[in-house]
């Protein structure tokens, strides 16, 4: 009889908590039983939580340190003997914005005979074996890995320096993205060359 009692005690226990459990609002989430693994218990530079006490302004993101310096720019000189410089931005258009590539971006590079040339071994190097000596789309692999385009046709005849560098930089349809394997400035040399193929 006394274990019977213990037992339909624990019952209602239990059904009393269960029912509690419930509401009526399913916005509500309950309690929180282990905050520290939703927020960071460390002072983390890109989630602000709450004021930070140990900085002047509350803020968990710091300033860099007196005398760091900014590498924002990639420094370019074009030819020996060359004085002109010129700073090739960073590039930091998202990769699904090539419209704003195509408005903002032109060749900063000086069209050279050199430079041509230069992006003449460049394309050879990176970019013939899918799009071809002429630019036709027919390079061995390009044979092969359908939609390979070719510059001097349609649309591709019209494309402008912007839209051809972010391509090369962040890839396009089945054409992967190359701006880890060549620097700014090799890209805008090949660029100058595909407007040559894009001649005809």
């Amino acid at each position: 009889m006394k274990f019977k009692h213990i037992v339909l005690s624990s019952i209602g226990l239990a059904s009393v908590l269960f029912l509690s459990a419930c509401g009526d609002s399913r916005n509500d989430t309950g309690t929180q039983f282990a905050p520290q693994m939703y927020d960071p218990v460390g002072y983390e530079p890109y989630k602000q939580t709450k004021a930070n006490p140990f900085t002047a302004n509350g803020l968990n993101m710091r300033d860099p340190a007196r005398g760091t310096v900014s590498r924002r720019n990639y420094h370019t000189t074009f030819g020996k003997g060359d004085s002109a410089t010129t700073d090739l931005m960073v590039y930091n258009i998202p990769k699904d914005s090539i419209a704003i590539a195509e408005r903002t971006l032109t060749n900063p590079i000086p069209n050279t005979e050199a430079s041509l040339k230069e992006g003449e071994i460049l394309y050879g190097r990176y970019c013939i074996h899918c799009h071809g000596e002429g630019g036709k789309g027919d390079g061995l692999v390009g044979k092969e890995y359908k939609g390979v385009p070719n510059y001097s046709a349609g649309a591709y005849k019209t494309m402008n320096d912007g839209h051809i560098f972010h391509v090369i930089t962040h890839g396009k349809g089945r054409m992967w993205p190359h701006g880890s394997q060549m620097t700014p400035e090799e890209r805008w040399k090949i660029v100058m060359y595909v407007h040559k193929l894009q001649q005809g």
